[in-house]
């Protein structure tokens, strides 16, 4: 049986050492990564960020005002305007509009400057170890003794973040090898120095593998009409940009929405918040962080910084989100009164938002499947008050 394994170094020594043994056996590195997977080290300062996440984002708006900053934008606009040769090319080969390549810059490592100081073998060989997500941080560790195998960086300067997520756009090592490219033309795909460009542009092959339509905007901040059927805000329902101006929708900058041939309307506040279309593109952000908070504040920050306005519609009073036990209450509450959220796992994913969206329909509340404190306290207290369970 695989040793038990604490927070404490000392402790996990010997069976680190042990695991380190077999990983060996199983990957079989050469060289260099042979020597690294040998030399790594036990992180309990790894383990503690890794159980000490945040379970769940703070509320969007007050997520939004903390990453698109003043200053960020600021910052954003100047290496546009320093890094426009590379950045023309970039677009002209990838069809990424600088903007969005330059925000994902911004908001992962604030345009390099918080790249991650962590020996990447020693966080993934402690994540894999450790053996909360064991199977796939041992994919990673494959992938980052793959790298340094081909000899695209030294062992001692492959550094990144407790999560092991590498460079100036946080490329996790599979991804790294997939997407990375050498772009400056000087036989090394560097996503680790202090030049961005190969960075930025291995980020937009990224997000050109992964769906992005050259030439299409990401979606457009809109005004819902007064009887729209907020059940229709769900990321299932994907409609033509026509057909949501036809129910009366348009964009909050005046005229039509964008004229996507099928986007989704997301409402990250719930009802009383702002309103979004969101096409095909957002959805390939999307693939780079699954978080909608993520995704939307890459696209207003490149928005920003290409000198577009702000979101216009004012985001409400904050509601606090809730933790994975809250969130596992919810559940609970909305599966045992007959709105099944298809797993009790503290996690509000889609299907605890449609549960919760179908609930609301049912007790005649606005369903904009908004997930919250005020959610959370709805449904116990009606559920109180209507009796035993039915």
């Amino acid at each position: 049986m695989r040793p038990t394994k604490t927070d404490d170094a000392n402790s996990a020594g010997e069976a680190f050492e042990d695991w380190i043994a077999a990983a060996a056996d199983r990957i079989k590195p050469g060289g260099a990564a042979a020597a690294a997977l040998t030399r790594a080290r036990f992180r309990t300062d790894v383990v503690g960020r890794d159980r000490s996440q945040p379970e769940f984002a703070i509320p969007v708006g007050a997520y939004l005002a903390k990453v698109v900053t003043d200053r960020r934008v600021s910052r954003g606009r100047a290496a546009l305007a320093a890094l426009e040769v590379p950045l023309s090319g970039i677009r002209e080969r990838f069809g990424i509009p600088p903007e969005i390549s330059l925000a994902v810059w911004g908001v992962e490592t604030s345009f390099g400057r918080t790249r991650g100081e962590i020996p990447v073998i020693d966080a993934l060989t402690t994540l894999a170890f450790d053996g909360r997500r064991g199977a796939f941080f041992e994919r990673e560790l494959r992938a980052a003794l793959d790298i340094l195998e081909a000899g695209d960086i030294e062992a001692d300067a492959m550094n990144g973040s407790w999560a092991g997520a590498m460079g100036h756009t946080q490329f996790m090592p599979s991804s790294y090898l997939r997407h990375a490219i050498d772009f400056d033309g000087d036989g090394r795909r560097d996503i680790w120095g202090d030049d961005p460009v190969d960075a930025l542009a291995s980020t937009a092959a990224y997000l050109a593998h992964n769906g992005w339509r050259a030439g299409e905007s990401w979606g457009a901040e809109v005004v819902l009409p007064a009887d729209f059927d907020h059940a229709l805000a769900d990321p299932s329902v994907r409609r033509p940009g026509a057909a949501w101006a036809d129910q009366g929708m348009s964009a909050a900058s005046g005229g039509p929405p964008p004229d996507f041939a099928e986007a989704s309307i997301l409402l990250p506040a719930g009802a009383e918040g702002p309103a979004f279309m969101a096409g095909s593109n957002f959805l390939a952000l999307k693939t780079y962080n699954p978080s909608d908070a993520y995704a939307l504040s890459v696209v207003h920050l490149a928005d920003r910084i290409a000198g577009r306005g702000p979101i216009r519609a004012p985001w409400p009073p904050e509601d606090a989100a809730l933790n994975r036990s809250e969130v596992l209450e919810l559940q609970t509450a909305l599966t045992e009164e007959g709105f099944p959220t298809y797993g009790l796992d503290g996690i509000a994913g889609p299907d605890t938002r449609r549960a919760l969206r179908n609930w609301q329909s049912a007790t005649g509340l606005t369903p904009d499947g908004h997930v919250c404190r005020s959610a959370l306290e709805c449904v116990l207290r009606t559920r109180a008050a209507a009796g035993p369970t039915r």
